[in-house]
């Protein structure tokens, strides 16, 4: 019996970034590599404030991947952002200010396109994608793509909106709700956007984007870079975000984490288990953890155990 899943993720929204100099603009810009973005890849990444600090996060693929293209543009010259839908108006405004003189286009492609999550263990072979973070086929006159943080959070599709659902019905996907793809992104440790990290506070590598796969270290200078790099190569991590299990009454998101009465950190993402005992995702000091992650905190009358995830390198 097929475990394929698939939820459109109504948070999310799309822009249209076009142009002759899209690539070596958004280059300059954000956090990882778009040279490596094709119509065999789609990549994660960050805008920055110069000071390093979170604005927005979104997946960057390439509309051609979709087997077409925007009206009056060849196929291929425009890539689509999956950001957060009631922030993309913000994106696009800070992305409009750096654009000068470039021969860049920037516009919401939202009433195009629908955001969809597609998990479970058979998710990919049905999309025939391999097991590799990032790559990237048309399905459904649009696109899917494996998730660029980590293949087990299964994939993503961009899809025409008119037709997204039955795309996914056809394609033998079952009706999930966000709350059933929130235990598995929650559970395997990853961020969504402004739900987990603070606008202007939050640093990436506090919240896992050097290990999954959101900074390429090598392209050259970025919005932000200077900080993000000294962070990196001097060690300055003191906090992580981190999956936790919550026992007891459910805290609301925001909630301070405690040990032993003391500041140990913030809940952010927060979703009912299950069987039971809830999910959170939470930034945390790492000096309040122990050095089994068995230290015992509180966020209000529940009890919030830590976990390391296998993948995170710290």
């Amino acid at each position: 019996m097929s475990d394929a899943k698939a939820v459109i993720l109504d948070h999310r929204g799309l822009l249209r970034i076009g142009g002759a100099d899209r690539v070596d603009f958004l280059q300059g810009i954000v956090s990882n590599d778009v040279a490596q973005v094709s119509a065999g890849r789609t990549v994660w990444s960050a805008f920055l404030t110069p000071q390093g600090k979170f604005l927005h996060e979104f997946f960057l693929a390439a509309e051609g991947a979709a087997g077409g293209a925007a009206e009056g543009t060849a196929e291929g010259e425009t890539f689509l952002l999956d950001c957060e839908a009631e922030r993309r108006a913000d994106l696009a405004r800070r992305l409009k200010l750096y654009k000068l003189r470039s021969q860049v286009t920037v516009e919401d492609a939202s009433e195009d396109y629908a955001v969809a999550a597609l998990f479970g263990d058979d998710a990919l072979a049905k999309l025939g994608l391999a097991e590799e973070p990032g790559t990237t086929a048309s399905f459904g006159g649009g696109l899917a793509f494996v998730d660029p943080r980590l293949a087990r959070l299964g994939a993503r599709a961009i899809l025409p909106k008119a037709g997204a659902a039955a795309a996914l019905t056809e394609a033998g996907f079952t009706e999930a709700s966000l709350e059933d793809y929130d235990r598995r992104r929650i559970a395997a440790g990853a961020p969504d956007g402004s739900r987990d990290m603070e606008v202007e506070r939050s640093i990436l590598l506090e919240n896992g984007f050097d290990e999954l796969h959101g900074v390429d270290w090598d392209k050259g200078c970025f919005m932000g870079q200077e900080l993000t790099a000294r962070t990196k190569y001097r060690a300055l991590i003191k906090k992580r975000l981190l999956p936790v299990e919550i026992e007891g009454p459910l805290p609301e998101t925001g909630s301070a984490v405690t040990r032993d009465g003391k500041n140990a950190g913030v809940l952010r993402s927060v979703v009912a288990g299950e069987g039971g005992t809830a999910l959170g995702l939470a930034l945390l000091r790492l000096d309040s953890l122990g050095e089994r992650y068995d230290a015992p905190l509180m966020a209000g009358d529940a009890k919030v155990t830590a976990r390391k995830p296998d993948w995170a390198e710290f």
